[in-house]
């Protein structure tokens, strides 16, 4: 597992085709230039010479156009989509996020009942067309049970929309845009395409300044036939949900590509600045936070990467993906702050000026946690996965890595998203096991007692309707399922042990961060402090295998990645 470099990355687990398709896009972004690339960021210009590439090479129409309906090549692969959301992120989140929103507007058609509308999307696409997912509204933004848009039967199959959308993203520029809202006579769940050209479509204003257009827009009086509605009641909110489910996972991959262009030029900068006679590099302080940076960054690609094995093998019996993709979304976002924020401790005042793809990355860094449902919404989601994962494990099939030509079906066919409680995993521990390294064995105390403490001192009824309370203890639950895949991926693609160990050496200092956290509360009574002080545990020392690190995997990223000017 390593990082993108896009001057060196051969793509070697993908077919010939989608080589083809990665490196083209790689190529249009260094012919475009890093001056050019935030010139255009700077100036809030729409991304029109992207989208015409997309269009020329028909990119979006092969990598989301799901087999059945295009034609050769045509495939929803996830393992190569992670690597297309990655180069996206290495060049700029205005390009990854015309693509990202693309995906969610494409959700709902390719999960809804009309063939006529995925046809003619198929078609939109091989033209070039992007998407819009018209979901959130202002005043409650992705609150599905208060949405205000309504459909209104005028006669048998015919139909009028009213109401509004809010932070919709592409809607501006869109084929279709898939719109969710309520009957206003059955108050059930509906989802209908819209066509942004239509005189009864008022696009109101770009709401964030930014290059990318991110809509307010409303429906006076739009016609709507049954020849545009993709599906009703609860399948319409299966969609919804079952979109975002994703979609969300493709967030953690922006970080990604954003924190490795970074680090990049992170590097290059610390390894040629001298100050009081040294190198910055030389100083053990700048070692710490930029080994601490890589490690980290490192991590969150070999879960996000595990995450898509079980998102490709997923099934009606195998529903693993719904802990790990909201994981994804979530725990590798954050992550992606904290690698930013190591960095900048290093580079200092280089981060904020205008010609570095920091100063841009520092900025969008920090929308991904909150894209998709904030991290207490995808928390409080992860929390119900909490009892079968620790104390019931099932018998589950091992998951090989799945990076083989084939389309997602699954995908587009999850079913009911009731009973995530019922969820099965398999045993964490196998993972945790699997591998004799001095941290991970620490790491494995700190589990330990957390499972103690679940047991002889659970929350209690006051605490259970505490958000505070159960954000803080789904923080410690989290960097558990967190490891178990890390430790996963990392056997199955043979990293280095040395990699590893520095991960849980940052693994155990996060568990007992939260555990402080989770001493340090207001409502955490006396049993459950005690088990906390009990969960604040030290990494092991290794100075050697902490240099080799550095030496051999950090510091020799200088010089090997710089963007064309």
């Amino acid at each position: 597992m390593r990082l993108l470099n896009p001057k060196t990355e051969n793509f070697e687990h993908l077919d010939a085709e989608s080589k083809e398709i990665m490196r083209k896009t790689i190529n249009f972004f260094e012919s475009k230039g890093k001056d050019k690339l935030k010139e255009d960021y700077h100036g809030k210009i729409w991304y029109a010479d992207f989208l015409e590439f997309v269009k020329q090479e028909k990119i979006f129409y092969k990598l989301l156009t799901p087999s059945k309906y295009g034609k050769a090549g045509c495939r929803w692969d996830t393992a190569r989509n992670c690597d297309f959301n990655e180069i996206l992120g290495f060049y700029g989140l205005p390009y990854w996020y015309t693509w990202q929103v693309t995906i969610l507007g494409l959700g709902p058609i390719w999960m809804g009942n009309n063939e006529a509308v995925k046809k003619k999307t198929a078609e939109l696409l091989e033209q070039g067309e992007i998407f819009a997912f018209g979901l959130s509204e202002k005043e409650h933004g992705a609150d599905l049970y208060s949405s205000e848009m309504t459909l209104t039967q005028l006669s048998e199959g015919k139909y009028v929309a009213d109401g509004g959308k809010y932070y919709i993203g592409n809607a501006n520029k869109a084929g279709l845009v898939s719109v969710f809202a309520k009957d206003s006579d059955t108050d059930e769940y509906v989802f209908f395409t819209a066509d942004p050209k239509h005189e009864n479509y008022d696009l109101v204003k770009n709401v964030v300044s930014s290059q990318s257009y991110v809509a307010e827009f409303g429906l006076n009086g739009y016609p709507v036939t049954d020849d545009n509605v993709l599906s009703r009641g609860d399948h319409a909110w299966d969609c919804a949900l079952n979109t975002i489910n994703v979609g969300k996972y493709n967030l953690g991959w922006a970080s990604i590509g954003i924190c490795s262009h970074a680090l990049f030029e992170a590097v290059n900068h610390a390894s040629k600045r001298r100050l009081y006679g040294k190198f910055v590099t030389d100083f053990p302080h700048v070692q710490a936070l930029m080994t601490d940076a890589f490690v980290r960054l490192i991590a969150m690609k070999l879960f996000a990467r595990r995450n898509a094995d079980y998102l490709r093998t997923a099934s009606k019996d195998d529903r693993r993906y719904l802990l790990y993709n909201p994981l994804t979304k979530m725990k590798v976002t954050t992550q992606g702050e904290e690698v930013i924020n190591l960095m900048w401790d290093v580079i200092a005042a280089k981060g904020f000026e205008k010609d570095t793809y920091f100063e841009m990355a520092a900025i969008d860094i920090r929308g991904l946690p909150k894209l998709e449902g904030t991290v207490h919404v995808n928390m409080a989601l992860i929390v119900k996965f909490m009892a079968n994962y620790l104390f019931a494990p099932a018998q589950m099939p091992n998951i090989p890595i799945v990076e083989k030509p084939a389309n997602d079906d699954f995908l587009f066919d999850q079913g009911a998203t009731k009973g995530l409680g019922k969820t099965l995993f398999h045993d964490f521990n196998k993972a945790y096991s699997s591998v004799d390294l001095p941290n991970i064995a620490i790491f494995r105390e700190q589990i330990a007692v957390l499972k103690e403490m679940l047991m002889a001192a659970p929350p209690e009824k006051h605490q259970s309707k505490d958000i505070d309370f159960l954000l803080i203890l789904g923080e410690l639950f989290t960097v558990v399922a967190y490891g178990q895949l890390i430790i996963e991926n990392a056997v199955l693609r043979e990293v280095d042990n040395d990699i590893l160990d520095q991960i849980f050496d940052c693994m155990i200092r996060d568990f007992s961060k939260y555990a402080l956290q989770l001493y340090s509360k207001s409502s955490s009574n006396e049993k459950q402090m005690e088990f906390a002080l009990k969960m604040i545990k030290k990494p092991q020392l290794n100075q050697e295998r902490f240099q080799r690190v550095w030496e051999n995997y950090v510091l020799s990223l200088k010089n090997t990645y710089n963007m064309n000017k």
